[in-house]
């Protein structure tokens, strides 16, 4: 995971390509473990499509992998989360703040049937995630009722702490380790990689000038 690696330049060495949605309430630190998972890097784009995005690359069981991570942070307030984000992902990341009742009962209240209703992938990896778990004295929701939610709704469950570190790496490796063990999503994740060498094609074919999203 070294960064000898010139930014876009080695971008396309890899073996497989997923896309990781990050959904949860405002505040509950998506974007700060988004940073801390990938602090700022040379293909940082600005979220001018209403998400923000980061590419993380790593390697996983012996896989050079891609993980397109999209980060909602922003979008909650205005319910305008809709179908396209998840669009052909493969894994999903369920964020609350253990520090606030609130952000857990809407995982399932609202996050869990946003997923059920826009989600295409019914193979997709769903993880939950307790964040700031550095706030210990302050917590409101137990490690026990955490696990006992992941259980019912499906999930990989882990607690975790942007600020600390503990466990962010851990969250997304052991997400992706899921992904790959799914035949179906690793073929996705080879099949991403294709159909980009093939849009590249096209689109040096296409007018450079040419700005389509």
């Amino acid at each position: 995971m070294g960064s000898s690696g010139h930014g876009g330049s080695n971008i396309g060495n890899h073996d497989l390509s997923f896309k990781i949605l990050l959904i949860g309430d405002s505040g509950v630190g998506k974007s700060s473990l988004l940073l801390t998972f990938i602090p700022s890097s040379l293909e940082d784009l600005s979220p001018t499509i209403g998400v923000d995005f980061k590419i993380k690359l790593l390697k996983v069981g012996g896989r050079r992998l891609k993980l397109t991570i999209w980060d909602t942070a922003g979008q909650e307030r205005f319910r305008t989360l809709t179908s396209s984000y998840y669009r052909n992902v493969q894994g999903i990341v369920l964020v609350y703040d253990v520090t606030r009742r609130e952000s857990f009962t809407n995982l399932c209240d609202v996050w869990a049937k946003e997923m059920e209703l826009y989600s295409t992938n019914r193979s997709c990896v769903k993880m939950l995630v307790g964040n700031k778990v550095d706030r210990d004295s302050e917590r409101m929701v137990s490690t026990k009722e955490g696990m006992a939610l992941a259980e019912e709704t499906g999930c990989l469950f882990l607690e975790c702490s942007a600020r600390t570190r503990e466990n962010v790496e851990k969250c997304f490796e052991e997400l992706t380790m899921k992904i790959m063990e799914d035949p179906n999503l690793l073929e996705e994740g080879s099949t991403a990689i294709k159909r980009n060498i093939l849009k590249q094609k096209q689109e040096k074919q296409a007018n450079p000038t040419c700005c389509s999203g």
